[in-house]
């Protein structure tokens, strides 16, 4: 079941969420954590449950993403555990993409240099 879900049978929802929540998604369609476009979801960084007047707050949000082989909006921003919640959901998040863009950063040089491979010694010629 989606986050969403899980949050709209939690709390009632304001009437204005529907349009808070495609208004975040378009401003911020990809996942914080892995970057993925597809099913990405609104995650209230202070859950409705804790504090109701940050419901339609858009600092209190963050797009996580559903993915069926890694749920960020459960891991990051539930622990794991849908009746939980991160208080450190964003500075988890961009952890956790700056380590996938440093890991992305040092395989790139490596294809590059299995595309152009430096010569051989044997191969090389000597200048003189």
């Amino acid at each position: 079941m989606s986050g969403d879900g899980m949050d709209a049978m939690a709390a009632p929802r304001s009437s204005a969420w529907r349009s808070i929540r495609k208004k975040h998604l378009d401003d911020n369609p990809r996942c914080e954590a892995c970057g993925a476009r597809e099913r990405v979801v609104p995650h209230h960084i202070v859950p409705v449950h804790v504090d109701p007047s940050r419901e339609l707050d858009p600092q209190n949000l963050v797009s996580l993403c559903e993915s069926r082989t890694f749920n960020c909006h459960l891991f990051f921003g539930h622990l794991k555990r849908w009746d939980r919640h991160n208080p450190r959901v964003l500075e988890d998040a961009r952890t956790w993409r700056a380590r996938i863009q440093e890991a992305n950063d040092q395989i790139v040089p490596e294809a590059s240099q299995e595309e152009n491979p430096s010569p051989s010694p044997d191969s090389r010629t000597i200048s003189m």
